[in-house]
């Protein structure tokens, strides 16, 4: 589940079955009157897994300043990432954004990223971005623990998100397994404690906590009193909390810090295809989005999503980026193949 709408407003839908994308959200173009991608020199394409408000503000902030018309096609993470890798040079894909990095990274390990042009490099702190620079980060969000505070006291939260696996918390716990997000969330495990012990957390996950599908539903779990609490990403609450807060008023966020496992922050990544034949154009959006102007928009939009480059400061309403004691993780090391492959070892997929 995503915070995201189900149609880009102002945008016209573009043809989803082309792609074979059948679980895709809209396929949506900046002009009404085009169809199909863009053609050399005639615009960019964009590959969409980001939300598809915040990449619309970004496309017609970009449009109105440059004249670049963008056709955008959404859908999820993987379902892209697996697209892009399938069209190979041939896919018409100039630009590929999305809400995780181990979706940018399975498209950089199948080498099909150009370089990101150093002044975009130099818009996005090394923390937010691959050390590869194959792509760069263009937003991020942290991992947090919902909870019911009428259940759980303060003293007897986890100290980490590893204490999740031990029996104290059987059937108190709900996470969303079959997500990106979470996927993630189990990659920087993996990187950051090593295969023995993220196998041994999954099982004790297994034995733990109660499934749900999406993020959103989790939470909503939480506040209607059917879980204690959840491991999601932060933006979700706070979401709910500026819209009605009626599926998070009885929820509060907990972050664990301490360079945890558990304080993960996931970087949200933009890439330009080394096959796009509007290279300059598709750098030019890169640029832009990671920006003072597009980052901006991201601070004041409906994401509330973290700004990472040109050294924006975060929507008030969230706690701020540096408090929140992230682990430091290579966004490029984040295996997606090898957590999936462990988390259907535990019977998690």
């Amino acid at each position: 589940m995503k915070l995201r709408k189900n149609a880009l407003v102002g945008i016209a839908v573009a043809a989803t079955a082309v792609f074979g994308l059948a679980a895709c959200g809209s396929n949506s173009e900046t002009d009404p009157a085009a169809s199909g991608s863009a053609a050399a020199g005639d615009g960019i394409t964009v590959y969409n897994a980001q939300h598809e408000s915040l990449t619309k503000e970004w496309i017609d902030a970009f449009a109105a300043e440059t004249g670049i018309k963008v056709t955008v096609r959404q859908g999820s993470d993987t379902e892209m990432s697996n697209q892009i890798i399938q069209e190979g040079e041939a896919s018409p894909a100039d630009v590929f954004l999305t809400e995780n990095s181990p979706a940018m990274t399975q498209v950089e390990n199948a080498g099909l990223f150009a370089d990101v042009d150093q002044a975009t490099v130099d818009q996005v702190p090394a923390e937010f971005r691959p050390s590869t620079g194959k792509w760069t980060g263009i937003a991020a969000r942290s991992t947090v623990l919902v909870y019911d505070k009428n259940k759980i006291s303060e003293d007897k939260l986890p100290k980490s998100m590893l204490d999740l696996a031990n029996p104290e918390w059987k059937g108190k716990w709900a996470a969303s397994p079959t997500g990106a997000d979470f996927q993630a969330i189990v990659s920087a495990l993996l990187e950051l404690k090593g295969e023995a012990a993220t196998d041994a957390w999954l099982a004790g996950m297994k034995e733990n906590f109660k499934a749900y599908k999406g993020n959103s539903t989790a939470m909503k779990a939480v506040n209607a009193g059917e879980v204690d609490a959840a491991l999601i990403y932060h933006y979700y609450y706070y979401g709910d909390q500026a819209e009605t807060g009626e599926n998070s008023n009885n929820v509060t966020p907990y972050y664990f810090k301490n360079q945890d496992p558990g304080a993960f922050v996931s970087v949200s990544g933009g890439g330009v295809l080394k096959s796009s034949k509007n290279a300059a154009d598709a750098q030019a959006f890169l640029k832009f989005i990671t920006g003072q102007q597009g980052q901006e928009i991201l601070k004041n939009g409906t994401s509330f999503e973290y700004p990472v480059g040109s050294e924006v400061e975060a929507n008030e309403a969230l706690v701020p980026i540096k408090d929140l004691e992230a682990p430091t993780v290579d966004p490029a090391k984040l295996n997606s193949t090898q957590v999936t492959d462990l988390m259907t070892k535990a019977g998690l997929l």
